[in-house]
Formats: structure tokens, sequence, C-alpha cells
């Protein structure tokens, strides 16, 4: 399958977790089944609200083939944390009985992606933030080599993002040392919240060209505010096929800017 079928969620109880996967999912619970990774601890070093943290699998069209229907209900039953929430009718059945159209990439990346999901999952949960993760491989680069996007969505995530996503970058990279470890490997991330990202660099965009006009018509360089590196990036991507100005980075992290220049005649 070459679409994301599971989805872990954070909230105060199994009910709710449920409801927002399945809204995410524009599913009924019928069509996942549920496994509950935390029953309800405390946050960082035991303080803030109790939270619970569930994992949801998307069931396959027709159900679970009659050959592995049975094994894996046998095995759900061993896994003393994979609980039924009150209530929901939702079977409990593990991501991997699920069939693959190519089984040997399809569980290569599942395992990748599954491990990512849960490693942020609790670094979230840590926190004491409710948020629903979900992740996916973006398209390769000229490498052949494909990052992942791990995408967080829920409500009040400010305290996520940080001023100029600082905190976003800085729990980005704590994220990938932490699944690199979990997968034994090297992993990119790029982890966004509520499409974050790509409102900020929209904005960017726009600031650079404009910012270019006043400095293509006065012939004066100007000098953007400190951004982080990659914002930096942006703005030089941005303006580098610009016919009357050019960009350069003056400056020392933290404090590091672009600056806008005009072309020499």
């Amino acid at each position: 399958m070459n679409e994301r079928t599971t989805l872990e969620i954070i909230a105060p109880t199994v009910e709710e977790a449920l409801a927002q996967g399945l809204a995410q999912l524009g599913l009924t619970a019928d069509r996942v089944s549920v496994e509950v990774l935390d029953a309800g601890t405390k946050g960082l070093f035991g303080l803030g609200k109790t939270q619970v943290r569930v994992k949801l699998t998307v069931i396959p069209e027709g159900g679970m083939p009659a050959a592995t229907e049975e094994p894996a209900k046998r095995e759900s039953e061993a896994k003393p944390r994979a609980a039924q929430p009150q209530g929901k009718p939702a079977p409990v059945q593990p991501a991997e009985s699920q069939p693959a159209e190519n089984p040997q990439d399809e569980i290569e990346h599942d395992v990748v992606l599954d491990k990512t999901e849960s490693a942020i999952s609790k670094l979230i949960h840590l926190m004491n933030l409710e948020a629903q993760i979900s992740a996916h491989y973006n398209e390769r680069d000229r490498e052949g080599r494909r990052n992942i996007h791990v995408d967080i969505r829920g409500d009040d995530l400010s305290v996520l993002i940080g001023r100029h996503s600082e905190t976003l970058n800085a729990f980005q990279y704590i994220a990938s040392l932490v699944v690199g470890k979990e997968v034994g490997e090297w992993v990119q991330l790029s982890v966004d919240v509520e499409g974050y990202r790509n409102r900020r660099e929209k904005q960017l965009v726009q600031m650079a060209m404009r910012m270019a006009d006043q400095v293509a018509k006065n012939g004066k360089k100007q000098s953007l505010e400190p951004m982080p590196s990659g914002e930096r990036r942006v703005i030089h991507i941005a303006l580098r096929d610009h016919p009357d100005v050019k960009t350069e980075s003056a400056g020392v992290e933290p404090h590091r800017k672009v600056t806008i220049v005009p072309k020499d005649g």
C-alpha cells in the first residue's frame, strides 16, 4: 500500500484520541484497529495532566485475510499494552498483518515510519502536549535519497514553534537523533507543525521580493533581521535569479542575517 495507514494520537482519554483520529482519517470506528501505547502517564518528571497515547491502524477494504485474522487476534491478546477502548467496537490488530502490494519495500518503509511516529509521539508526550503525529516519505532528491516529513497537528502548539521556528528547529534536530538511534542509522527529518513551515516560507519569499524591488529602485543595500540558516536559505534561493540584486550573509550565529545588495553595473 502506498498511503500511510497508521496514526498516533495523544489525548486525555482513549475515547478522545479515537474520535480525533477518526475525524482526521475520515473513517468510522469499524475501519480502524486501536492499540493503546500508553494507558495514561503524566508528563516529564511526573508533572502535568494525565495523557494517553493511541495508535490507529486502517483496516484494508474487505478486512484482514482469513488466514491471518486468527493469528493476529492471538498476538494482540498476548500484548498487555494493547487495550480496547470502552464502547468502541474497533478490533485490535497489529500493523504488520496488513497486506502490501510490494512486501519487501513496504515492510522496510513501514518499520522506519512507524518508529519515527512512535519516537516523536513520545517526545510530544513528555512535553505534555496533545497532538496527532503522521509521517511519510518526501520525493527522492537528485541523489535518490528521501527524507521523512513529520506532520504534527493539534491545538495550542505554538510553544513547539517558538520565535522564527527556533524551538521547532531544535525539536527537529533532537527528533532526528532519537529516531536515528531507534532505527540504527541517521534519519533526515523535516518536522512541521500545522503547516507552519509552508506559511513561513511564503511570507519570507514575499518579503524578499518586496525588499529586492526597493533595493533595485533606490540602489541601496538592505539587511534583513537575523534568521536561522534554513530561513536564510529560502531568501537566497528566492533571489538567486533576480536580475538586479544579489544576496549575502553576514554576522555570527544566532545573529547572522541576509543582506540584499544591488548587482554591480
